[in-house]
This record gives structure tokens, sequence and C-alpha cells, in this order.
């Protein structure tokens, strides 16, 4: 995931209203404009035209637990194959080298509309075989930049966020004084992991808000091209020279779970999936909103153009776009589901997480990343790699 951002206004939903502060649930009805309701009896695929076959998915593997998967195939008899990509740019490789051919699915996130419209390997979806009126009105209007040609090219699957994450056993946050810039302290000289590119991102918020760099939330880099060089060649100067803090750059979640487990991390700027996970299995792992607001994304489903499979595909999707399933999601991956009433079905401690790692504001300060320029996704990798290899 190198992803993972929100657009404008969309969110993962699992709370209720409480204290007078947003919460999980106040957060998508502000955003919604509407409300969530807690649906009835639980209820899966009915009337399945598919009965069986297969269905080849490309996708960020934790965000299709082996529950969800194993349901599923036990409900249709259609068997799931998940062909796992750690970047948008690798799953973006891997559909280009086939030209779509040997997958079904595929897992675009929400600001690379742009990008895969270019590709050419995706097909419209037909949404009236779909239960999409269920879907958080938000996190569907959302997914805008994805109606084009005359058709949707993808659908919203889950939501989360990357903020920070640290092992609570080895130091203490409060979220009052927490900042992208906390990373960067002294005592954490080579404790933190992060992925190069939205670090980045992290120290021009940061820089943003304590007034060293104002950049109007970094979104004047997504202007031009000249802007964007001159915002980030102040936050590359930082980044290298304090690159001492890096103890790994992550790129899959298992790296995230590794890193604060094994490999020495203290700190991060992580997603929430691991780090939730691994805060629900008992481990010293919290993880937090910044002041300067998590990084928002949302992670969509879009049928491949040259699926063989396309029946079972829609199936899935419909298996999918359930408030059960929605939870079993966000309880299996650490992330948010997108369904109408999946608070009803999402146990206890999963709330009280979320609830402590948004706490107080925090869900109103969500950085959602607008959709990229086409020039854009170049300058950022280019200054990735130069982080990098500094």
């Amino acid at each position: 995931m190198d992803h993972k951002h929100l657009h404008a206004g969309a969110a993962h939903g699992k709370h209720s209203k409480g204290g007078g502060r947003l919460n999980r649930r106040t957060l998508v009805k502000s955003i919604v404009g509407g409300g969530i309701a807690a649906l009835g009896a639980p209820y899966f695929i009915r009337n399945a035209r598919a009965s069986s076959g297969e269905l080849n998915i490309l996708g960020w593997a934790e965000e299709l637990p082996e529950a969800v998967t194993k349901l599923f195939t036990k409900q249709t008899g259609i068997a799931i194959k998940i062909t796992p990509f750690s970047s948008n740019e690798e799953q973006m490789n891997k559909l280009m080298a086939t030209e779509g051919d040997g997958f079904d699915l595929c897992q675009p996130t929400i600001d690379r509309a742009a990008q895969f419209r270019d590709l050419g390997v995706l097909a419209p979806i037909n949404v009236s075989q779909l239960p999409v009126d269920n879907i958080l009105p938000s996190v569907m209007a959302g997914m805008k930049a994805w109606h084009f040609d005359d058709g949707l090219y993808s659908l919203p699957h889950c939501w989360g966020t990357e903020a920070i994450g640290w092992r609570s056993d080895l130091t203490t946050l409060d979220y009052k004084s927490l900042s992208y810039g906390t990373l960067w302290r002294d005592e954490y000289v080579g404790k933190v992991q992060g992925k190069p590119d939205t670090l980045l991102l992290g120290i021009g918020l940061w820089f943003d808000a304590s007034g060293k760099l104002p950049s109007n939330r970094m979104l004047d880099t997504y202007k031009d091209e000249a802007t964007m060089r001159k915002v980030f060649d102040e936050i590359l100067a930082f980044a290298t020279a304090k690159k001492a803090q890096i103890r790994q750059f992550f790129e899959t979640s298992d790296m995230v779970k590794s890193g604060f487990m094994e490999n020495g991390c203290v700190i991060g700027q992580v997603w929430d999936g691991p780090a939730l996970s691994l805060q629900k299995e008992g481990k010293p792992v919290r993880y937090m909103a910044p002041q300067e607001g998590a990084q928002s994304w949302i992670d969509g489903l879009s049928l491949v153009a040259a699926s063989k499979n396309v029946d079972q595909a829609y199936e899935f999707l419909k298996f999918l776009y359930t408030p059960e399933v929605s939870a079993m999601i966000a309880e299996g991956s650490g992330y948010n589901g997108v369904m109408n009433g999946t608070d009803a079905f999402l146990p206890p401690e999963i709330k009280k997480n979320f609830a402590e790692a948004y706490p107080g504001d925090a869900l109103s300060k969500l950085w959602s990343r607008p959709e990229e320029p086409g020039w854009y996704g170049t300058i950022r990798n280019e200054y990735s790699e130069k982080f990098k290899a500094a």
C-alpha cells in the first residue's frame, strides 16, 4: 500500500456518538450527510448465479481476510486466488505486463484514477447487479473520479489511515503532543519505520502546521511541478539530514508488524491495519492520529477487462457488500468497512481500539490525498528514491 489515502471526505467507519466529539459513526454521518442504520438479521449471498469456478484477484492480501474468502468459497463453490502486491505501482506493473490477462478483479487506491484510466485494462462495473445503495454515501461520493468513459470503474472496498504507531512498553506518547515531528526526536535515532514517500508527506504536514513551510496542508504540491519541487526540496533536505532516525523502510503489513515486534522499531509512521491488529492481539503496540491529521485513503475493487470469470466476480462483489462481511473485513484486517450497518457486527474491542486511535478531534483532521495529476507520481517517486539512497 503505497497507500493509503482517503479521498476528500470519505472514511472507514465503526462507532457510536459519545461525549460530544466525533467518533467513527459521527464521522461517517458528518461526511455523508446521512446516518448509519444497523441492519437486521445477517445475510450473505442469495440466488447466486455462479455456483462454481474460480476468481483471480490482484489485491492487497490483508484486505481480504481468510475468514472472508473461505466463507465465500463455502457458500458458492468459487475458489479464490489472490496475487498480492505492496504498492499501486507494483499493481499497475502486473496489469501492464499481461494487459490484465489472468486477473478478474484488482484493487486500485482511490487517488490513482487517472493512472488506471490511462492503463486501459479495466471494464465498467454494472452497478445494477450490486447492492450499492447500502454503501456509505460519503464513500461512494469519494469515487467520483472513477466515473469516466460513461461508466463507473471502481467500487470502494475498505478505508484506512497512516499515522503514528509505537511500542507502548518502550515509549509514552499522548494525543495533545503527538506530531509527525515526534518521529524525528533525538530519542528515536535508529528506531523509526515508515514508507519513504509518506514520511516525506508527514514532514510536509508538520512543516506546514508549524509554519516552517506553509503549503496549504501540502495541497499546493498538486498545483504544478515547479511548486511541488520547491516544497519537496526543503522536505528532502531535512529527511536526508535525519536519515539516521530510520531503522527500516517497510513495504508490507507484515514488515510493519515485524518492525515493531522483531526488528527494533520503537515508533513509526505506519498503516492502521497492522498496528491495530497487533493491538487486538494484545501486543504492546498503540496507534494514533497526530495533531496534523492522519493520512487517509480508500482502496477499491475494479473489474479487469480481460476477466474470464465475470459472473464469479459479480457474485464476490455481492457477497462483500453486506454489513456482516464488511465487519468481517474490518475485524480481520484492522482497516474499516464501507457499508451502512457495519457497526452492529463489530466486537467491542475493535470499537475501543478505533476510539483510542482517533481521540478528541482527530477524525475532523483527516488528511485526504486528492486525485494525483499524471506527473505527480513520477516526481514523488524521484524524491522517495533520493531519500532511500541518502
